[in-house]
């Protein structure tokens, strides 16, 4: 039978009924709830007008707020969740939240339209501070999906280190985090309207079942990438199987020489783990992967599930051989992740199997590797090239060469010839070259609205030689040395 969705709202407990299950958070609250302080801007996840506030519960039972994007969450997903707008932020008596009194006093908003979503991010970054004062990085991590065409962001960063200045309002997260348990089903639920079924499985027997019976139907992780499906493509997705309740996929673990990301962990918290393990790789590509509500909402596993080429996490995964764990009907299979993808939008993936988890190995030992994104702006844009290098290095000899690349070719893939020229050999700048002009033949990259193939080979091409300078045994460069953004920090810093 069908259930109504409930969520927490407005400080009761809301029912969504009778809307598709493709409708957006969006839609219901402006269309259907009349809650017109959230507003609509680019109906993508792109510019953060629609910034709202969820909160939910992790596996262990502790309360998560996390600011996403609505316009492209469908409203079913909020199922045993809480949802915060910009209304609910006015006082009791009156009176302006800190951070919107924050805003007023730093003349942050001129025609008003991006304010609510800008109040959004700053209150979820209120949240997590918990009465702390933000250092800078953090305010532009936490606002990397607001787009303000006019205010300028100068004042509104301004009000993101004014408002912990101002009387603390407190907020009572033992009193939500009662709410929400009490909305949490046992066992999985599934809605249905317009002939169509949202299906929201809690166990990875229950979602294997469902995929087997139903292998047509769209598995919705994060809606990162399906949302926009809806919203410009208009596209209709049928029966929909819902990961988001499935604890299973949510866990983070160490299995031997390996990190085990389920796929339903968010990419804040897959990145948060894998920046543990690899923080000066990994670090600036964390930052500059989309926005902070987009890794809020989207995962690890979906990332990889989409395989599109151009993603950023799949070239650095293949360089580090990382696998991919898939599970099915006949149980499971692991692939390393290169050989998952077969041509552009084909996967190795029967009808009845789900991408259950991702495996990244550990650090080892003499493995020198690194990974860079170019791209038109520092924050939220999709790459022209991104580039991984993870070489073995047994002194100045090369055991083992790992090249890979995304935005060169139809899938995420790697560099055989380069490696092959490299493999055996010493680690100096005439085998370097080599490698450079080898990279002409495992690649043909087209031009595009991002970057001419002309561009993206020459730049594939100097990327390895970065590397190169990073790494070699003689005088190698420090990361300020050869990144501009690295060079202007530490100047400021200086």
């Amino acid at each position: 039978m069908s259930e109504p969705i409930r969520f927490y709202f407005r400080g009761a407990v809301h029912e969504f009924t009778g809307g598709a299950p493709t409708r957006t958070v969006l839609q219901h609250l402006r269309e259907d709830l009349h809650c017109t302080g959230t507003k609509e801007g680019c109906a993508e996840g792109d510019c953060g007008a629609c910034t709202v506030v969820v909160g939910s519960l992790n596996p262990a039972g502790q309360l998560e707020m996390k600011a996403v994007n609505s316009c492209i969450q469908f409203a079913p997903t909020l199922d045993g969740k809480a949802l915060f707008t910009v209304e609910d932020l006015q006082q009791p008596d009156g009176a302006l939240h800190p951070v919107q009194q924050a805003m007023v006093e730093c003349h942050g908003s001129q025609c008003g339209f991006c304010t609510p979503g800008f109040v959004m991010s700053l209150w979820g970054m209120y949240l997590d501070k918990e009465g702390q004062s933000a250092q800078r990085r953090e305010i532009d991590d936490c606002l990397s999906g607001n787009l303000c065409r006019c205010t300028g962001y100068r004042p509104i960063i301004d009000a993101a280190h004014r408002m912990t200045a101002l009387p603390a309002v407190a907020f009572d997260r033992a009193a939500l985090t009662a709410q929400l348990q009490a909305l949490q089903r046992e066992a999985g639920s599934s809605y249905t309207a317009h002939g169509r079924t949202f299906y929201a499985p809690r166990t990875i027997e229950e979602l294997v079942a469902l995929r087997a019976a139903h292998p047509q139907a769209t598995l919705l992780a994060g809606s990162t990438d399906i949302g926009l499906w809806v919203t410009k493509q208009l596209r209709e997705l049928g029966d929909i199987i819902y990961l988001g309740h499935v604890t299973a996929l949510q866990t983070v673990v160490e299995q031997g020489d390996m990190l085990e990301i389920g796929a339903g962990v968010s990419l804040e918290d897959a990145y948060n783990a894998l920046c543990e393990l690899y923080p000066s790789q990994l670090g600036e590509l964390r930052q500059r992967f989309a926005s902070l509500p987009i890794r809020n909402a989207g995962t690890l596993g979906g990332n990889v599930a989409n395989g599109s080429p151009i993603g950023d996490s799949m070239p650095w995964l293949i360089a580090v051989g990382s696998e991919v764990v898939l599970q099915g009907a006949n149980g499971q299979r692991v692939l390393p992740l290169e050989a998952f993808y077969l041509d552009y939008q084909k996967k190795d993936l029967q009808p009845d199997e789900i991408v259950a988890a991702v495996r990244v190995p550990l650090p080892r030992e003499n493995v020198q590797f690194r990974t860079y994104k170019l791209a038109k702006r520092f924050d939220q844009d999709i790459s022209a090239v991104c580039a991984a290098f993870a070489f073995t290095l047994d002194g100045d000899h090369i055991v083992d060469a790992r090249i890979a690349y995304g935005g060169m070719a139809a899938t995420p893939r790697r560099a055989p010839r380069a490696e092959s020229s490299l493999t055996g050999l010493r680690w100096n700048e005439a085998n370097l070259r080599g490698a450079m002009d080898m990279l002409t033949q495992d690649f043909a990259p087209l031009s595009d609205m991002r970057a001419s193939g002309s561009y993206r080979m020459q730049t594939a091409q100097n990327l390895l030689r970065r590397f190169w300078f990073e790494t070699r045994l003689e005088a190698p460069l420090a990361n300020e040395e050869v990144n501009a953004f690295a060079f202007k920090n530490a100047r400021e810093s200086a």
